[in-house]
């Protein structure tokens, strides 16, 4: 996501803020200019955008970004307090207005809402080309799975269009249905780094649990004679069963 605003200091301490939430990938900009390029050149999750800054005003940008970006939300953060301007960047489609100074928790809820806002037009957009053209982008990625049903083909399908979101995935069904076949497919889809980690959460007592997950220091308990890497550290994509 981008934060655009002419003082250095807001766009610091937004981003730690962000950061600290868990937010890591946050791109600032002091030069209003640099905005529209930059989202014509790459893909962006969402927009903060300040009203009034040196030679582009966000009141000139905001209608230029929803018109030739639509999925992208823009929340605007302004010291400006008139209800006229909130209700005309509302109008322009902005995805919320934050007045200056704004609560950290407000600021972090809102940025989170156009986030996930974003992440599901996304889905809703690669679900909705599936269906309509009624193929898989990536047959291969299933080729583990024999069907010919088309239950499952349309569930691959809904799986090709989240895959990429980042978001959580939960698979369900009794054993043997390949539950973890298709969590792997999902691994391979997102096009994520790193080995797929399949973990057996019911054969791990308290104790286990989190020395698996998280690994431990060397002398961290009696016994730990060497530091020892856990599940979370070795992989972004855990497979719980």
């Amino acid at each position: 996501m981008i934060l655009v605003d002419d003082e250095s200091t807001v766009l610091l301490s937004s981003r730690m803020l962000l950061n600290s939430e868990g937010i890591k990938d946050v791109l600032t900009l002091e030069d209003s200019r640099e905005l529209l390029p930059l989202l014509a050149d790459r893909p962006v999750a969402a927009v903060v955008l300040d009203l009034f800054m040196p030679y582009l005003s966000g009141t000139q940008l905001l209608p230029e970004i929803v018109g030739n970006h639509p999925e992208l939300p823009v929340i605007v953060m302004t010291a400006s307090q008139e209800i006229e301007t909130a209700v005309a960047c509302m109008k322009e489609g902005a995805f919320d207005y934050l007045v200056k100074p704004v609560e950290e928790s407000r600021f972090v809820a809102s940025v989170k809402r156009a986030l996930e806002l974003r992440a599901l037009r996304l889905q809703m957009g690669a679900l909705k080309r599936s269906l309509m053209t009624d193929r898989l982008e990536h047959a291969e990625q299933f080729s583990d799975i024999v069907t010919v049903s088309r239950k499952m083909r349309s569930l691959f399908q809904y799986l090709e269009a989240v895959a990429g979101s980042g978001e959580p995935v939960l698979i369900t069904g009794e054993t043997g249905t390949g539950k973890e076949l298709l969590a792997e497919a999902v691994h391979r889809l997102s096009g994520r780094s790193g080995d797929f980690v399949t973990v057996n959460a019911a054969g791990l007592d308290d104790t286990l649990f989190s020395d698996t997950l998280f690994g431990h220091r060397k002398g961290a308990f009696s016994g730990a004679d060497r530091a020892r890497e856990g599940m979370v550290a070795q992989a972004p994509d855990l497979y719980w069963r």
